[in-house]
């Protein structure tokens, strides 16, 4: 039996690893930019810079994924498939499983092109499924750099309208919106600048990242993608990207202006969450029900739980850890720790 398991959360910008003893203590977590769109050789690099920092010889691997979406590949299947080949070949002579969603986990040699589109995307559901067997009635919401999970648990049991991407965005289980490399126009195509409503240049000026620097809600350690320029990540530049919003000529002396410009676009992406969460809530039949936050944009799930009259708890909460909680928290992997955790209660271990 090997010693440890890592759980890998394959993303299109970002791959997630957790690690994980047999017991299911969490030991060390890596977030590591993944430009996958830009070629395979991101991932290879990627990995390799994990498994560098985890430095251990004896482990299996539980790997689920996103980054099957880019524009790299032609489609879903053929994404699945390039990247468990990917993996395999990163990872030899280890055991690896590859999650499936509902059918569980499966070899890299079982699977065929329908086993694929189960493959795809599923990383929400390992997350939920893991958060239900903790959590008896909540609405688990993970806020990452591009999109947010949200979705109902009840009973200890998922309840999920949606199990595509296409689905979940009908359903608004999946809002394509984040703390980090949303752009701002898809945001806010009006906000509140000098104590007036106007709109905003429909132009990829900036990202969200640029509005949670201003406001000084982003973790360095969370902050891997390019700005929207090339240009540096500091308060000041982020002020100057977002002034160009505006048409407005930026001043670093206009800084309370810019901060306070931030907090409308800030409200207005907590604005669309909160509604997505209240149609799940509306679904439930529920007295008593929790809002669980995950992913690196979690304090605004804190924030939504506030202001909504609902009990919050952090998915850090749920993690036994072995791990000090310093730059990284369970709850920025949470997909990639849920895929260990899940893998560790299957038969295949």
């Amino acid at each position: 039996m090997t010693q440890f398991i890592i759980g890998w959360d394959i993303g299109g910008a970002h791959v997630k690893a957790a690690l994980l003893t047999q017991e299911g203590a969490l030991n060390n977590l890596a977030l590591q930019a993944c430009p996958l769109w830009k070629g395979l050789d991101y991932l290879q690099r990627a990995v390799q810079a994990i498994e560098r920092q985890f430095a251990t010889q004896s482990c299996q691997h539980a790997i689920t994924m996103t980054g099957e979406l880019v524009d790299l590949f032609d489609n879903r299947v053929q994404g699945v498939e390039a990247i468990v080949g990917a993996m395999h070949a990163l990872l030899p002579n280890s055991s690896v499983m590859i999650y499936a969603g509902d059918q569980g986990f499966i070899t890299p040699s079982m699977i065929d092109p329908a086993q694929c589109l189960k493959i795809a995307s599923a990383n929400w559901l390992a997350s939920a499924h893991f958060v239900a067997a903790q959590v008896s009635n909540a609405v688990f919401v993970d806020i990452g750099s591009t999109t947010t999970d949200i979705l109902l648990i009840e009973n200890h049991a998922l309840n999920a309208v949606g199990y595509t991407d296409y689905q979940r965005l009908v359903s608004d289980e999946l809002v394509y919106t984040g703390i980090v490399r949303t752009a701002v126009m898809a945001v806010a195509p009006q906000a509140v600048f000098k104590q007036q409503k106007m709109s905003l240049m429909a132009e990829f000026f900036a990202t969200m990242a640029d509005v949670y620097r201003v406001i000084g809600d982003l973790n360095d350690a969370h902050d891997l993608s390019d700005t929207a320029d090339g240009g540096p990540k500091t308060q000041v530049a982020s002020a100057r990207r977002l002034s160009r919003m505006t048409g407005y000529d930026f001043d670093e002396n206009d800084m309370a202006l810019w901060r306070d410009f931030s907090k409308d676009i800030k409200t207005q992406q907590k604005t669309r969450i909160m509604q997505a969460i209240t149609r799940q809530l509306a679904r439930s039949r529920q007295q008593d029900i929790s809002l669980v936050g995950a992913g690196i944009g979690r304090f605004l799930v804190k924030e939504i739980a506030q202001e909504m009259g609902h009990h919050y708890i952090d998915f850090d909460n749920l993690i036994e850890t072995n791990k000090p909680q310093n730059a990284l928290h369970s709850s920025d992997c949470a997909p990639a720790v849920a895929v260990a955790k899940l893998a560790l209660q299957s038969s295949l271990v």
